[in-house]
């Protein structure tokens, strides 16, 4: 079994998706992911099936496949190989058909032989496209929109040649219906083309920034240091670069030399400028704003933090959120039913209305070509497409479409203390170890800590760090207590919190107790402060009707202070990880709920949680197991990701709306005869366009508020 990525151009909605999915998987293709918005496809290459008979299917559905992956070469686009070439060839034959519509007759253009002649290339370009794509979309048994295209301008055609072979004159002749009706679908499909892009525009800008060239670190046979410019994708792990003022940073490295400042807007929407210097890492697509550094590659191509954000993005684009699932049912049958109502319109016109019959196929025509299953199609990828481009931007990641859909529902927002709320940054402020030499002391407790992930842990290493570390034979984690080792003697050291003295915390408790065969032989305390931005943030929440929710395993003299100073409703302290579950497993049952954390320590808890927000450092966005992720601890960025996910599921229910009143009424009035079928193609190609510029104000928009 094979994994593939493709991309394939000309899809505009999920309809096209559908087309595309149905097709691969008759094929036999397993777990197939088509985003209709970038045009990536994803599929496990199974069967039979060769690559070449695969991109020649898709092709006669009437898509093109742009790429297959970095190992195969597509062969180049035809003549007419677009929507806006396929326009401007059709509109040179169709402007002179359509002037035999104005007030003052040109005699020439009267005759149905000349008519013909300049319909007749509009006409075959038009079933080249639109015919084939309908012929083997109704093989595949998913009839897309451009079913509806082929038989209305096939109708018009067929009618009119009839009248030409038989002479029956001007009341048969419908060129001009045929050549606009292709021509303006054309047209249409470039703007909807072109306003799709414009909703990728945020994802397409940090995808550009994958590609840049690098300054490349080697020696000669003289061993003197060689730089010369190599394309970042020709990088691997190992390598070493030199980055100057003003460059972007190839590729994920460690500094060797050197110090600078970088800016990792691109990346996580943090504008201020962050100081670097020796091994410190930069991330690849942030920018060197002051400075210079020699740097060793430590992850480049795929496995890079940028490639892992565009990939998340695009993954994300593919899922379909539940509100889509409606438009998807209407549109699986949408093409069937507007057939039928189109024939209907045609019998009762002509039979019980007795209007005559070049009208009645008029207004039959109108009704296919005014139908619009893309616009159902549109509505859902198109909004998602924009939210998660601009949270991508800010450095709000959302790890399925489905997220953005459940901020709407919370109403209850649960934080975690230590790396949340506070900034995890802890010092040292008093300890105490009866009976035992310092450097003893502080050597047994960085020899433990430095095992642990814990926030706590990492600062008590980072402050007692020594050359000359302890030689465990055994060392673990105890969960939610604290750390846990033997030496050779026999001998086994903890480190951990009250948990592993007391049942119940006690009164003026420390954070850290050190223990040697369960008894104890010192304690220390830190001092963490809380984040500046944390007041503001719960501020938000309170003002928008949230509830606000400490759940801490730190006691409860150490969690109120933070809780009095914020102005958290609920505080829940002295928590062990199965209570914390537990907790939070009542919490949702109740009302939806949202768990934020720093990822280190919160998997669980935000698993469990309806919505898990985690706090991430860039580099650590990979192994995080929430739906959202807020970059370079963004707590600030909270009311924005909660507003992001509302006002995007509030533009779906707008585009949904849009999509399915203009059907509703578009088909109506075209079956009473009220439009025309030029005008029912112009309208149709438009209703796509609304919905997309409508998408593309999220771009913009406020929404934290």
């Amino acid at each position: 079994m094979e994994k593939v990525v493709w991309t394939i151009e000309g899809m505009t909605c999920s309809n096209c998706a559908l087309t595309v999915s149905k097709f691969l998987e008759k094929k036999g293709m397993h777990d197939i992911r088509v985003n209709p918005i970038s045009g990536e496809v994803r599929f496990d290459k199974t069967g039979d099936a060769t690559t070449d008979t695969l991109v020649s299917g898709i092709e006669d559905l009437g898509y093109s496949v742009a790429s297959l992956g970095t190992a195969t070469t597509v062969k180049k686009a035809p003549l007419l190989g677009n929507h806006k070439k396929r326009f401007l060839f059709c509109l040179i034959f169709t402007l002179p058909l359509m002037l035999h519509m104005l007030p003052w007759h040109i005699h020439w253009l009267m005759n149905p032989w000349v008519q013909l002649l300049l319909c007749l290339p509009v006409f075959i370009t038009g079933m080249l496209f639109f015919g084939r794509s309908a012929w083997h979309s109704l093989r595949n048994g998913m009839p897309n929109m451009n079913v509806l295209v082929a038989m209305g301008a096939l109708a018009a055609f067929a009618y009119s040649l009839t009248g030409t072979l038989l002479g029956l004159g001007e009341g048969y002749l419908f060129y001009e219906t045929t050549a606009s009706i292709i021509t303006l679908v054309f047209f249409g499909n470039y703007l909807e083309e072109a306003s799709i892009r414009s909703t990728q525009r945020a994802v397409d800008t940090l995808a550009r920034s994958q590609s840049v060239m690098a300054n490349m670190i080697a020696y000669d046979d003289q061993h003197q240091e060689q730089v010369f410019p190599v394309e970042n994708s020709v990088l691997k792990t190992g390598d070493l670069i030199l980055i100057k003022t003003g460059e972007q940073v190839p590729a994920d490295c460690k500094i060797l030399w050197g110090e600078c400042t970088v800016s990792e807007a691109l990346l996580t929407g943090e504008a201020k400028p962050l100081y670097r210097q020796k091994k410190e890492m930069l991330i690849g697509g942030s920018i060197i704003e002051t400075g210079m550094v020699k740097a060793q590659v430590t992850a480049a191509g795929g496995e890079t933090v940028l490639a892992g954000i565009v990939q998340m993005v695009k993954q994300a684009q593919g899922e379909k959120p539940p509100v889509q699932k409606l438009a998807d049912r209407i549109s699986a049958i949408f093409v069937p039913v507007v057939t039928a109502i189109a024939l209907l319109t045609f019998f009762i016109s002509h039979f019980a209305g007795h209007i005559p019959v070049g009208d009645a196929l008029l207004r039959a025509i109108a009704v296919l070509v005014i139908s619009c299953p893309c616009a159902m199609g549109l509505a859902t990828p198109a909004a998602i497409a924009v939210g998660l481009g601009r949270g991508a931007r800010k450095g709000i990641l959302y790890k399925n479409a489905t997220s953005l859909e459940t901020f709407k529902d919370i109403r209850q927002v649960v934080f975690d203390k230590t790396g949340t709320l506070t900034t995890g940054q802890f010092t040292i402020t008093a300890w105490e170890a009866p009976g035992i030499e310092e450097t003893v002391f502080r050597n047994t407790v960085f020899s433990l800590e430095k095992y642990s992930g814990h926030p706590i842990a990492r600062a008590v290493a980072q402050a007692w760090k020594t050359n000359a570390p302890l030689r465990w034979k055994q060392v673990e984690e105890i969960k939610g207590k604290g750390m846990r080792a033997t030496d050779a003697a026999g001998d086994v050291y903890e480190a951990g919190s009250w948990k592993l003295l007391y049942d119940q915390p006690p009164a003026g408790s420390h954070q850290v107790y050190v223990l040697r065969n369960g008894q104890c032989i010192g304690w220390l305390n830190l001092a963490d402060e809380i984040r500046p931005e944390a007041a503001a943030v719960i501020a938000w929440l309170r003002q928008k009707g949230i509830k606000t929710f400490l759940l801490s395993g730190d006691t409860a003299e150490k969690c109120a202070p933070v809780a009095t100073a914020l102005g958290i409703d609920i505080t829940i302290a002295a928590q062990s990880p199965s209570q914390k579950l537990d907790y939070l497993d009542r919490l949702v049952q109740q009302t939806p709920t949202a768990m934020v954390g720093d990822g280190i320590n919160d998997a669980p808890a935000l698993a469990k949680a309806t919505l898990g927000i985690s706090l991430s450092d860039a580099a650590q966005i990979a192994v995080q197991s929430a739906d959202v992720v807020l970059m370079n601890h963004g707590l600030q960025k909270l009311p924005e990701a909660l507003g992001l996910g509302k006002h995007t599921y509030r533009t779906i229910k707008q585009n949904l709306f849009w999509a399915f009143a203009y059907n509703i009424v578009a088909i109506p009035v075209a079956a009473m005869g009220w439009l025309t079928p030029t005008v029912g193609a112009l309208v149709m190609g438009l209703s796509d366009v609304v919905l997309a510029i409508n998408s593309v104000r999220l771009f913009v928009k406020k929404v934290d508020r």
